[in-house]
């Protein structure tokens, strides 16, 4: 049973730093979930949890309680599969060689679309470096912002759809994991894995597969995020009461990278509760 409440409530559990894609600091972050009345915060950049210690100071000094995070990228043939990994160890040897094989790719992925782009439109590798901060992982919405700096497109959201889009002449893939792969990963580091939304307009990963990563030890899934649809949610919903699974519910929140913002949907005190007692890899940081 959990114990008695150690933080302060509404939590938004999904957010990111420029040590991802998202457009300000960890600190930057922290203040502007702060200031969307916010009390209980995970910082969950892309592969990585470099941002943590920053994000941990600021957060306690705004007297909200930290909760460590990060999205770990996962594919299932052709389709992207996002795995918010809360309370892992992040020195465990395992996850911290997979995300450094994922960064590595996302580096040599974003080198060779740059190269394709280039053959077409202004763009130089140096542009999409000037949009990065050390020590980020370089992602497509690096080069997105360095379209729009070049004038080339409005937005991110023009980029993706146009320039960037998985359909088009200049796309690469991406190297991650098998979805069960990545949950034992992050149960291994002592995590807790919830599938990133998951009723998107992609659709829901086919039952089988979820059923395997529901084995490995897949503790739930984030169904408050703008992204998600019915009739795909309602599935969830049923699957969620069936196996008593965890729920969250979070804002996506990148800065100015997209229009989400924190405190959109929010997490459950019982289910923030849920996590802390079941993570072992790392602590929450209390005010």
């Amino acid at each position: 049973m959990p114990g008695p409440q150690r933080f302060a409530g509404p939590s938004d559990l999904h957010l990111h730093s420029v040590h991802s894609d998202g457009t300000e600091s960890p600190a930057q972050v922290m203040a502007a979930a702060h200031r969307h009345g916010l009390r209980t915060v995970a910082l969950t950049d892309h592969d990585t949890t470099s941002g943590w210690a920053e994000a941990a100071e600021a957060a306690s000094s705004l007297d909200m309680t930290f909760l460590p995070g990060m999205e770990l990228s996962a594919r299932h043939e052709w389709r992207s599969v996002h795995v918010l990994a809360y309370l892992v160890d992040p020195d465990h040897a395992g996850l911290r060689a997979m995300t450094d094989r994922i960064r590595s790719s996302r580096l040599d992925r974003a080198r060779r679309m740059a190269d394709r782009i280039s053959r077409d439109y202004d763009l130089a590798w140096e542009d999409i470096v000037a949009q990065t901060t050390a020590g980020a992982t370089v992602g497509r919405p690096h080069i997105a912002d360095a379209l729009v700096a070049r004038g080339l497109v409005r937005d991110r959201s023009e980029a993706f759809a146009g320039i960037l889009s998985p359909r088009g002449d200049y796309y690469v893939a991406l190297y991650a994991p098998d979805p069960v792969t990545a949950v034992e990963l992050v149960v291994g580091a002592g995590g807790v894995p919830v599938i990133a939304h998951p009723a998107g307009r992609a659709g829901l990963l086919p039952a089988p597969l979820l059923e395997r990563m529901l084995a490995a030890g897949l503790a739930g899934f984030e169904l408050g995020h703008r992204e998600n649809v019915e009739p795909a949610l309602r599935t969830l919903r049923r699957l969620v009461a069936e196996r008593d699974l965890i729920v969250t519910g979070s804002s996506d929140y990148h800065g100015l990278g997209k229009p989400n913002r924190p405190g959109e949907h929010t997490t459950d005190d019982a289910m923030v509760e849920r996590i802390i007692d079941r993570g072992t890899g790392s602590a929450p940081v209390y005010p």
